[in-house]
């Protein structure tokens, strides 16, 4: 089974200005991705999906081959799944068909290839249109998360049959985080979201599962790398 991963990166960013850019422990954060990528041994290509110069360049360096985004679906409002149909197209009027898309945002620096390969078996093996990656939650929609009403009122997200005064004895819910995607190339071509086909996920631990998506993440990030606290 062909495998590509593609890491979408683009210049601009809200929450952290340039974080695809900026350097984590030396080295420019999107790196990460491209290198861990590089390091899964089924996986036969590694892709950039960029309209960013400097993200191009970077990529260039570090062996990938780069897709220049469109700049449309570089947007802030773009979804990101445009952008993922528009790199398996490109890929494949260049270097043919493949079966197996694989996502490796770099906003997750912390993944190790043993995450992916995971994935990438979890997808192969089950009856599944996407597999994602998931960690514990620390909070629950049963039990410390809650909405508010139009009266100012306030109340569980998820309200169990019969109240629970431990979160331990909620319902176990997870996070979705951005370590790994990876699914069929039909289905990305021919859906519009994850959930619309079979999910399967595996599970990260928190350590792994950073998201950085501002500067306190960021800062979170660099002192698990530079502690070695990641496994």
């Amino acid at each position: 089974m062909s495998n590509f991963a593609f890491i979408f990166a683009r210049g601009g960013s809200k929450g952290l200005p340039r974080k695809n850019v900026r350097r984590l422990a030396g080295k420019p954060l999107i790196q990460y991705s491209i290198e861990t990528a590089q390091s899964v041994e089924s996986i036969e290509k590694v892709f950039v999906s960029t309209e960013d110069s400097e993200i191009a360049e970077i990529a260039r360096n570090a062996g990938a081959i780069v897709i220049d985004r469109p700049a449309e679906l570089a947007s802030d409002t773009s979804p990101e799944w445009l952008s993922w149909q528009h790199a398996i197209e490109w890929a494949t009027e260049r270097f043919g068909k493949f079966e197996q898309f694989i996502s490796l945002p770099a906003t997750s620096p912390l993944r190790s290839v043993g995450d992916v390969e995971l994935a990438i078996e979890k997808q192969t093996s089950k009856e599944s249109d996407i597999c994602i990656s998931i960690t514990p939650a620390s909070r629950s929609p049963f039990f410390n998360m809650v909405k508010v009403y139009d009266n100012g009122l306030v109340g569980l997200v998820n309200k169990p049959e019969k109240g629970v005064a431990r979160r331990q004895d909620a319902p176990t819910v997870y996070d979705i985080t951005t370590v790994v995607y990876v699914a069929s190339t039909s289905f990305i071509l021919n859906h519009s979201s994850i959930f619309e086909g079979k999910v399967t996920a595996v599970e990260v631990p928190k350590e792994r599962a950073i998201d950085i998506d501002d500067i306190f993440d960021f800062k979170l990030a660099e002192i698990i790398v530079e502690e070695g606290i990641s496994g």
